[in-house]
C-alpha cells in the first residue's frame, strides 16, 4: 500500500507542479489585460468544461503508456483551472490599491509585483486547491485504465477485478484521506501567506 500511496502522491505532486509552473505566468498575462483574457475565455472555458478523462487517447498518442501521459493529461487539467483562477484575480485586484501605489509614484514592475501579485494570491490558491482535486481524481482514474503498475487507482481496478472488496474499500478510503490532507496542507500554506486575505 506504502508504494501504491507514494506513486500516486508523486504523480499529483509532478502534474501540480507543471501545472503552477505554466499556469501562473499564463494567467497574471491574460489577466493584465481584459482584451487580451475575452479573446481567449472562449477556449478556456471549453476545455475546463472538457472532462479530462476524455483527453487520454489524444495524450496516450502523445506521451505513450508511461507515467508521462497520466502526468501530462492530470497538469492540462490543472493548468486550465490555475489559469482562469489566477487571470480572474487579476482581473479582479482591487483598484483602489492599485490607483493608491500609482499616486505615489510607483513603477509598472513594483505595482505588479507589490500590488497586483499579492491581491490575486488569495484566488490563486482557491485555483490550487481546486486543481489539486482535478489532478487527484485524473491520476486515479488513469492508474485504472492506462497501463499502471503501480498506485492507487492501480490497486482499486486489481481488488475489484479479484473480487477482494476490503483491498479496494480501503484503498478507496486512503484516495480520499490523501485529498483531504492535500487540501489542508494548502488551506495551512494559504494561512501563513495570504494572512491579510479579507481585510
Amino acid at each position: 500500500m506504502n508504494e501504491d500511496f507514494n506513486s500516486t502522491l508523486w504523480r499529483v505532486a509532478c502534474s501540480i507542479a507543471i501545472a503552477v509552473v505554466a499556469g501562473v505566468p499564463i494567467g497574471i498575462v491574460l489577466g493584465a489585460k481584459a482584451s487580451v483574457y475575452r479573446s481567449v475565455e472562449f477556449l478556456i472555458d471549453f476545455f475546463r468544461s472538457t472532462p479530462a478523462t476524455a483527453m487520454f487517447p489524444l495524450f496516450l498518442l502523445l506521451f505513450g503508456l508511461g507515467d508521462a501521459a497520466k502526468i501530462a493529461v492530470a497538469a492540462f487539467a490543472a493548468w486550465l483551472v490555475i489559469v482562469f483562477n489566477v487571470a480572474y484575480g487579476v482581473l479582479n485586484a482591487r483598484r483602489t490599491r492599485i490607483l493608491a501605489a500609482q499616486s505615489m509614484g510607483a513603477s509598472l514592475p513594483m505595482i505588479f509585483f507589490d500590488v497586483i501579485f499579492f491581491e490575486t494570491l488569495p484566488q490563486i490558491f482557491v485555483g490550487l486547491r481546486n486543481a489539486v482535486s482535478i489532478a487527484l481524481v485524473v491520476i486515479i482514474v488513469a492508474e485504472m485504465f492506462i497501463g499502471a503498475t503501480d498506485g492507487l487507482g492501480h490497486r482499486i481496478i486489481d481488488a475489484q477485478i479479484s473480487y477482494e472488496l476490503p483491498d479496494m474499500y480501503g484503498s478507496i478510503l486512503v484516495a480520499g484521506a490523501m485529498g483531504y490532507g492535500l487540501n489542508l496542507l494548502i488551506l495551512l500554506l494559504e494561512s501563513r501567506l495570504v494572512h491579510w486575505s479579507g481585510r
